[in-house]
């Protein structure tokens, strides 16, 4: 665990101050230079919260890495740096699953002149610290909103072209229980979603990058393009090309890919 060799891998050359500028500053940093990506679930593996572990396979072995690996290793640079950082257990489509969702989200709080909201682990989430007050706000090429839900609930609502609507969030929810147990069902139960979609995200400046299943999708602030990847050769050197992820045994997730995207498209068909 080391702090300069964090900065190195996000690619951050300027002084470390406890300030929103640099706050900000890191977190655009860490989402164009790391992808969300949990393709050790989805090829079955097991990962770990331990910050120590998400060290290793983010800064030394040059992968990326989901909420509980992001914001984990995000939070622990913060602290190192002297910011003062809170975890969260968020719950991800809290709106339609109910508190079960809760823990299947790690975010992070920051506390300067009031509470910040910092979320380098959504995918195709915040690009920057944000103030926690209601209202909409732009996320470089998305436009999110905060909504007070009451009783110390808030709702993170995505833009209408991200993937998940939406992630509640408390102030006073940080249970590490919720959050190590969601952490193993999501990485050991049929019905998740990181085991039934290969899906990795990346922000490339104000454009937002996803390659999900065989779509490879492209998000700018007024427009939106997609296309379909043909073999696992492609799938492996979009990997490369658009995500930073020298992985060529991604391509054993191939079979499972084309089938999953049949299935998908076959429902929405009927």
């Amino acid at each position: 665990m080391n702090l300069a060799d964090y900065l190195v891998r996000i690619g951050f050359d300027r002084p470390v101050r406890t300030d929103i500028q640099t706050l900000s500053a890191l977190c655009r940093a860490h989402v164009n230079a790391i992808p969300f990506d949990p393709l050790d679930v989805t090829m079955g593996k097991r990962v770990t919260r331990a910050p120590e572990a998400a060290f290793d396979k983010i800064v030394r072995r040059g992968r990326g890495g989901w909420c509980y690996e992001m914001n984990g290793i995000f939070a622990w640079a913060l602290e190192e740096a002297g910011f003062k950082v809170r975890r969260l257990a968020g719950g991800v489509a809290r709106e339609f699953m109910g508190d079960d969702a809760i823990g299947n989200h790690l975010m992070l709080i920051v506390d300067l002149d009031g509470p910040w909201l910092v979320d380098v682990g959504f995918g195709d989430g915040l690009a920057t610290a944000v103030p926690l007050k209601e209202g909409a706000f732009d996320n470089s090429a998305m436009r999110c909103a905060l909504v007070d839900m009451g009783d110390g609930w808030w709702r993170y609502k995505n833009d209408p072209r991200g993937a998940a609507p939406s992630y509640d969030f408390n102030l006073d929810v940080t249970d590490e229980a919720l959050l190590e147990g969601r952490c193993q069902w999501l990485q050991t139960d049929p019905a998740s979603p990181f085991i039934q979609n290969a899906v990795v995200q990346r922000w490339n400046g104000d454009e937002h990058v996803s390659l999900r299943g065989r779509v490879l999708q492209r998000i700018g602030q007024d427009w939106k393009e997609q296309e379909l990847v043909e073999t696992a050769e492609d799938y492996v050197r979009l990997l490369k090309q658009e995500m930073r992820l020298d992985l060529p045994e991604a391509a054993s997730l191939w079979p499972q890919i084309c089938a999953r995207h049949e299935e998908v498209f076959a429902a929405a068909a009927s």
